[in-house]
């Protein structure tokens, strides 16, 4: 059964910290795609900040040309209505690969406020990524609630290439010190987003004057 990983987020913009986190990902698993989603509305992110979707997406493909094991999917864009998590794990599992939901800890830990967690869980693995310097504890009390409520008994660890039968599954990858929220503020006060973007995605940002009125 090919085994599908799903990125989801605004990528607002995409930027070489999600590439890394993906590449590696993909490898520390052994996937055979790995699933770019942007979301055209995320319940949890304020609306005002967010470049449109069709750039979002634009950039997206830019940003990941060339990768064998890369592909982006536009079924939130698609989509009315705020974008839930668990309506595109569904029908992304009606194709019958097996799934992996890739999240930071910080989000994992925040499942609860999810529509239909248990859904989600049931549906494809979760894979969770501690982001640099997070003092994410897999065994503590906040992180053994969730784990009760998903039915699970424990985070599984992805050691020397042995991906668990059952996940979640705690993946620890190389992060690199970026945020989409700094970059665009970068881009608002004009000043260099070299080294933090692709080139492709940083000349697509000018020709089409992104992030350039709306707040940081």
């Amino acid at each position: 059964m090919p085994r599908t990983g799903i990125f989801g987020g605004s990528f607002n913009p995409i930027h070489y910290g999600h590439l890394l986190l993906a590449d590696q990902v993909v490898e520390i698993l052994d996937l055979d795609r790995l699933l770019f989603v942007p979301a055209a509305s995320p319940p949890h992110k304020p609306l005002g900040d967010l470049a449109p979707a069709e750039d979002r997406i634009a950039m997206v493909r830019l940003a990941i040309a060339g990768h064998p094991r890369f592909a982006v999917s536009d079924l939130e864009l698609r989509r009315t209505g705020p974008s839930y998590t668990v309506d595109t794990v569904e029908e992304l599992a009606r194709g019958g690969d097996e799934l992996y939901f890739m999240m930071g800890s910080e989000t994992f830990l925040d499942l609860l406020t999810w529509h239909a967690p248990q859904r989600l869980a049931a549906l494809a693995h979760l894979v969770v990524v501690p982001r640099a310097g997070s003092a994410f504890d897999p065994e503590s009390a906040a992180t053994r609630k969730i784990l009760a409520i998903l039915g699970a008994c424990a985070i599984a660890r992805v050691e020397g290439g042995v991906i668990p039968a059952r996940g979640p599954f705690l993946v620890h990858a190389v992060s690199l010190p970026l945020s989409a929220s700094d970059i665009r503020g970068r881009l608002l006060e004009g000043r260099s987003v070299a080294y933090r973007l692709p080139p492709e995605v940083i000349a697509y940002i000018a020709e089409r004057r992104l992030y350039r009125d709306i707040p940081a």
